[in-house]
């Protein structure tokens, strides 16, 4: 199979390309940078995802699409400012756009596109169970995903198309971990807001897994890609410490989140209890249904 990336140089997209590359499959990944790979089975394409080019042609040779492009939400943390919101929707929804038209374009296009989004879908909900039928909340980060989706949707009457509904990700080269571990290893560490809103998460090895399930599984529509068990934030904290052997006495309180990143805070203090249930109904069996087996991996 010949997969066409976007994002593929970010952490998750490398991780993909890594697991296409071992199971025997061809990449082509663009990338406005000069990253390489060690691998003839990987193509870098020049280009700039957010706007229309001739890295599009490299989509029409495609069997399936990985869409993962995505300027970080707030690592580093960033106060959203009307400048720094039109990047992080480009990013995602105009690269969406000009994946899409180039699949639209393709005299026979790829079979499938599996495409970014996140549970900030969802807003926050309390203590709800969320699973994908729940509906949009109305903040931000709901809004852009309901429109990232959206363009991606665009694609259905050429191809099947999944949407990927991610949690933060838990990984030793990136993702959520990073700016959290130097405070945690000395013994600094503490949750923030209440702590007892819930906390959703992912092994990145279940994200690649269930990248893969996608792409080659008659699986369309949004998909929650989140491990079956959240916690509350003090419960992560705890066993983040824990795993550390640190202690996690300090908090953040919601004021001062809120002073510092404006109204960025919100990725922090919501409250979002996802549950994978179509994974689940696929009968998909997680790397890392648990928290703690998570953490010892990546720590």
């Amino acid at each position: 199979m010949r997969v066409f990336l976007t994002g593929g140089t970010g952490f998750i997209g490398r991780h993909v390309v890594d697991a296409l590359v071992g199971q025997g499959h061809e990449c082509v990944v663009v990338s406005r940078g000069t990253r390489t790979w060690n691998s003839v089975a990987v193509e870098v394409v020049r280009g700039d995802p957010t706007k229309s080019g001739p890295w599009q042609k490299a989509v029409w040779t495609a069997d399936a699409v990985v869409n993962l492009v995505g300027a970080p939400i707030v690592d580093p943390p960033h106060r959203w400012t009307d400048a720094r919101k039109a990047v992080i929707r480009a990013s995602r929804v105009e690269s969406t756009h000009c994946v899409v038209d180039a699949i639209r374009e393709a005299s026979s296009p790829p079979r499938v596109l599996v495409s970014g989004s996140a549970i900030g879908y969802y807003g926050s909900r309390g203590d709800r169970l969320l699973d994908e039928t729940a509906p949009p909340g109305n903040d931000f980060l709901a809004k852009l995903c309901i429109e990232w989706e959206e363009a991606a949707r665009a694609a259905e009457d050429s191809t099947r198309v999944t949407v990927l509904r991610t949690a933060p990700v838990l990984g030793r080269d990136g993702g959520v971990l990073q700016p959290m571990l130097p405070a945690f290893k000395m013994g600094l560490g503490g949750a923030w807001g209440s702590g007892d809103q819930w906390w959703s998460w992912i092994h990145i090895a279940d994200v690649v897994g269930i990248i893969l399930v996608a792409l080659e599984r008659d699986l369309s529509g949004a998909v929650n890609v989140t491990a079956p068990l959240p916690m509350s934030v003090n419960e992560f904290v705890k066993t983040l410490a824990s795993v550390l052997h640190r202690p996690a006495v300090a908090r953040v309180p919601e004021f001062a989140l809120r002073l510092a990143l404006g109204e960025a805070a919100e990725t922090l203090l919501a409250s979002l209890r996802v549950a994978p249930r179509r994974m689940l109904d696929t009968g998909y069996a997680f790397q890392f249904p648990e928290l703690r087996a998570a953490l010892e991996a990546v720590l």
